[in-house]
């Protein structure tokens, strides 16, 4: 008997199944550099599209495929892999535009992918394609979905619950992908229309009012501004575009020449949540010469912040003394509730000016990690307590070190590994003194060059 011959398999998919690594598992620690080595065959993949778009195109829909195979071995918390299949589909309709492939057939292709995908590569889609596909493209991609949309809203109501939410779903996916390619395409009079038939929202009116800023309608879209702000305040939330809405507010105020109303809000805001985006924002409309007086103004109003906002306000307007009198008046328990991003930054500046006060921040971040019991961190630790230490001598407080030192080995002396390395830093050979892994290395490797063969 005869024996079928082979189809011949191109050369890039073999590139494509070993950057795959079927049957291997990826965990999110790998996942970038991973990615990084699929860009790498996409990007081969991307120059045969001038000169063998056909070709391309069968690559791509091949990469694609071996995307949705591979996804039960990805670890993407990260969500770099699925970003990079969702940019496959982006090519691959450059591809099939450049081959000259019927848009109807391309519109037909992308949407199967959209309701064959159980790892939601596809979200999204519509936004990004809305920006490579061509006018005849845009037209058949908008004609599949409308129908999927006027399907789904013409379904009989179901009496079972799952059918209903099922139909309810529907409804509101198609709505949306046909929104969002209204959006990137800026129609602004297809948007409103599906819009509003299928259900205004406070995330539509801010649309709308984007759309209406780039025509330079400024007074129309403030009117959407306020419709959309209008809306139930949950359901903006849901929406996540309150505080979008907001701050557009204050921005189309400004231009229309209502400063002081623009200005007036921003206020508002950070006497709520004093912060430094807050303080930014009211500092984008308070007029040069008032700047002085309104940032004392803010400063007044910082107690109503939380401690972490407070702290990165205070660091990044450089009002150092205030910092310090924030810190002073804080427990120690509640400095360690902070995150180093926070505490780190704010015991280096300020170490110079009250030592004392850098010192129990420094002193924070070191406890914070062995009463965690953050073992990966514990050289992290031993150079928090090592400033800690240097701090506290050179604010003349060596009683006060003795009580952390006499706290650390009495609450931590199982800690074997971590409190002979501690012992060493009081002994004056800790962390502060050894080589960096850096240094260590080069030191290493110059002693190899020096060699004699």
């Amino acid at each position: 008997m005869t024996q079928k011959r082979r189809r011949a398999v191109d050369p890039v998919e073999r590139e494509i199944e070993a950057a795959l690594a079927p049957g291997r598992f990826i965990p999110d620690r790998i996942s970038f550099t991973f990615v990084s080595e699929l860009e790498g065959v996409a990007a081969t993949i991307a120059k045969l599209i001038s000169i063998e778009p056909a070709r391309a195109v069968g690559l791509y829909e091949s990469f694609l495929a071996g995307c949705y195979e591979k996804a039960e071995e990805v670890d993407d918390s990260s969500g770099s892999f699925g970003q990079f299949a969702n940019e496959l589909f982006c090519d691959l309709i450059k591809a099939r535009q450049a081959a000259g492939t019927d848009p109807e057939t391309t519109a037909s292709r992308v949407l199967s992918f959209m309701d064959h995908d159980p790892y939601g590569f596809s979200r999204g889609v519509e936004t990004a394609a809305a920006k490579v596909l061509d006018k005849a493209g845009v037209a058949a991609f908008e004609k599949q979905v409308r129908a999927r949309l006027d399907a789904a809203a013409a379904a009989q109501p179901q009496s079972d619950e799952p059918h209903r939410s099922q139909a309810d779903y529907a409804r509101r996916h198609w709505g949306e992908v046909l929104l969002n390619l209204y959006l990137t395409r800026n129609n602004l009079a297809a948007y409103v229309a599906l819009s509003e038939k299928t259900g205004l929202t406070a995330k539509d009116c801010h649309a709308i009012a984007t759309m209406l800023v780039a025509r330079r309608k400024l007074g129309e879209a403030l009117a959407w501004v306020e419709r959309g702000i209008g809306y139930d305040t949950n359901r903006a939330c849901v929406d996540l575009v309150g505080h979008d809405l907001a701050g557009l507010r204050r921005t189309l105020l400004s231009k229309l020449g209502r400063g002081g109303e623009a200005l007036e809000s921003a206020w508002a805001v950070y006497r709520t949540r004093p912060s430094q985006y807050t303080y930014d924002d009211l500092m984008k409309f308070v007029p040069k010469v008032e700047r002085p007086v309104w940032h004392e103004k803010a400063m007044d109003a910082i107690e109503a912040g939380d401690l972490r906002s407070t702290i990165e306000l205070l660091l990044a307007t450089k009002e150092m003394e205030r910092l310090a009198e924030r810190v002073r008046r804080c427990q120690d328990n509640v400095l360690q509730d902070l995150s180093h991003y926070v505490t780190e930054p704010a015991a280096k500046q300020l170490e110079k000016i009250h030592p004392d006060l850098a010192a129990r921040l420094w002193r924070a971040q070191g406890m914070r990690i062995v009463d965690a019991k953050k073992s990966k961190y514990y050289e992290a630790a031993l150079s928090n307590f090592g400033n800690a230490m240097r701090c506290f001598e050179r604010a003349g407080l060596t009683d006060e070190w003795a009580k952390t030192v006499n706290d650390v080995r009495t609450r931590h002396h199982r800690k074997s590994g971590f409190m002979s390395e501690f012992e060493k830093l009081l002994a004056g050979s800790g962390p502060s003194n050894r080589p960096s892994f850096l240094e260590r290395a080069k030191a290493r490797w110059g002693s190899r060059e020096t060699e004699v063969p």
